[in-house]
């Protein structure tokens, strides 16, 4: 009976699991947001601002700055002016900068138009905590190759002669 039981349960359990594949292959959603817009949500992790799914691959051959920010979070918003800054200074050290935030579309772009920052906003889709990032900003510097090399929590002077000289470092 025990082996019968043992059986039984595998049985189950590989059915179960089989039939939990999705087969849903819809890479959009479409969702009412908190300003009561309706938004189709891509399943990409980060999206631009037209919807338009970005894949860090992309920028393979390239160094990117990647900074996790919300509209609400005093330190990211104190630190965008050196950011845009030190995005100026290193224009032609093939760096791309980039800033994601959870938040909707709308909220980004009113907040975009509110501060004028010439920053490159993103939506992340997914979830900080999934990412390593437990508090705002968080900032991870990828060299050339894709490779994560750098990782700085919470708002930094990134104009500051040493701040350049260690993304300017980055290999």
């Amino acid at each position: 009976l025990g082996m019968y039981l043992k059986t039984l349960l595998i049985i189950v359990l590989a059915t179960a699991m089989a039939s939990c594949k999705d087969v849903n292959t819809n890479t959009q959603k479409v969702t009412v947001n908190e300003d009561n817009v309706v938004e189709k949500k891509s399943t990409a992790t980060y999206e631009d601002l037209e919807g338009n799914a970005i894949f860090l691959s992309d920028y393979k051959g390239k160094r990117v700055l990647l900074n996790y920010w919300a509209t609400w979070c005093r330190p990211c918003i104190a630190e965008m002016p050196d950011m845009e800054k030190a995005q100026a200074i290193l224009e032609n050290e093939n760096y791309v900068f980039l800033f994601a935030s959870d938040q909707s579309v709308v909220k980004i772009e009113k907040f975009k138009e509110a501060r004028g920052f010439n920053l490159n906003f993103i939506k992340f889709n997914g979830v900080y905590a999934n990412k390593g990032v437990s508090a705002l900003p968080a900032t991870f510097i990828f060299n050339e190759l894709g490779e994560q090399v750098l990782r700085f929590d919470g708002g930094l002077k990134w104009d500051s002669p040493e701040m350049i000289e260690k993304l300017r470092a980055v290999q």
